[in-house]
């Protein structure tokens, strides 16, 4: 019995290049050989070579792929998303893992800082030699990060740092910390390596989603650090929300590869279960979920394809991105539930893949964003008021 792949129904690669097939083919087959084998292993211990990992992404070209120069691979934007597709069908951890030091950490150095910076950062962050956190959410400001209490005070030709960030992928893995911090003159950014006496991170333990991450929390305490470390071109809140922007866009493709997984694995299971002298794939209410699915996997797909070609034309806008996350992770979250629905009692083990993303996805949904702070800049974009308070 043939097995139909979902993206076929509607020959979403006729979309693609070559050079994007291609790209999205070495990911997948890093992700079959090195991720896939561990990856129920490492979401159980809680534990993850990311250091080890880094080093193997780097060496294919991944960190910092959509970046130009320092060692970065500049492709196009619809292959950066193909690449954190194939990555989170293995594990949202490990699409973190990169989209934290490409589209956060590496992107604010990218964008916002100085030639210095860049040199000396970018290049050792692309190989996967030094890895890189963002620091901006607290443990009370998330959605609301204008109102952050880390705050930077100059101190003649130095600046010293107070205050703590919670939720911070690779925080205790970090050699370079980008730090976002209210100051007199408003929101700076800094990029601080992570050995500067006052810096501490205190890793994240008992969580029962993206346990395959590395999450730390960060404390500054009176860290005081050269003007050189700031980020030159960083004058405003503006500065960290475009690099939240970037990272969206990720996710954005990123959630697909996910739900493709649990489809996936849905059918060929439901292709081999039987029950009352049969497959299971071949009852109609079982039929009807795999309809069900198929069509929201393959809609989400279109609209990240769709976003990748705005994105590359350098005409996206932000609530574009705040539309395809809002659609493409609650499609993904709603796939891996009725695709465990499909797989019964053994769709709760880890010897399946679908309830692991299915408990990821749920971070997924809130983070870079939560689905309601998506929900207003959609309706903004839509009624021109903002609804936020």
């Amino acid at each position: 019995m043939e097995i139909q792949h979902p993206f076929s129904l509607l020959d979403i690669e006729r979309e693609l290049n070559e050079e994007q097939k291609a790209i999205a083919s070495v990911v997948r087959k890093f992700v079959n050989d090195r991720i896939k084998p561990n990856i129920a292993g490492w979401f159980e211990s809680g534990e993850i070579p990311a250091r080890e990992l880094a080093k193997e992404l780097g060496t294919i070209g991944l960190l910092g792929m959509h970046l130009t120069g320092y060692g970065c691979a500049g492709v196009d934007a619809t292959s950066y998303g193909l690449a954190c597709l194939e990555l989170e069908a293995g594990d949202s951890g490990i699409r973190s893992l990169v989209s934290v030091q490409g589209s956060l950490a590496m992107f604010a150095i990218h964008a916002f800082g100085s030639e210095t910076q860049k040199e000396e950062w970018l290049p050792p962050m692309a190989r996967g030699d030094a890895i890189g956190c963002f620091g901006l959410s607290e443990a009370d400001f998330g959605s609301n990060p204008s109102g952050m209490l880390t705050n930077a005070k100059q101190d003649g030709s130095d600046w010293i740092i107070n205050g703590s960030k919670m939720w911070i992928t690779n925080g205790t893995i970090a050699d370079v910390a980008v730090i976002w911090a209210q100051s007199a003159d408003g929101i700076r950014g800094f990029c601080v390596p992570t050995d500067t006496p006052g810096f501490k991170a205190n890793l994240i333990k008992h969580k029962l989603s993206l346990r395959a991450s590395v999450t730390a929390e960060l404390v500054f305490t009176d860290m005081r650090v050269p003007d050189s470390t700031r980020l030159p071109g960083a004058t405003s809140l503006r500065a960290p929300l475009l690099c939240l922007t970037e990272a969206r866009y990720g996710i954005v493709f990123g959630t697909v590869g996910a739900a493709r997984d649990c489809f996936e694995v849905a059918l060929a299971y439901a292709s081999t279960r039987e029950q009352f002298d049969g497959p299971i794939s071949r009852h109609q209410l079982t039929q009807s979920k795999f309809a069900e699915m198929a069509t929201s996997l393959n809609t989400a797909m279109l609209l990240a394809l769709h976003l990748g070609k705005i994105k590359d034309d350098h005409k996206i806008r932000t609530e574009q991105i705040s539309m395809g996350k809002f659609n493409n992770a609650r499609a993904a979250l709603e796939i891996a539930r009725e695709a465990r629905s499909i797989l019964g009692a053994a769709g709760i083990t880890s010897e399946y893949s679908i309830f692991r993303h299915m408990a990821n996805l749920e971070s997924v949904l809130t983070y870079e964003g939560t689905h309601e702070i998506h929900t207003l800049i959609i309706g903004e974009a839509l009624t021109g008021i903002a609804a936020f308070r």
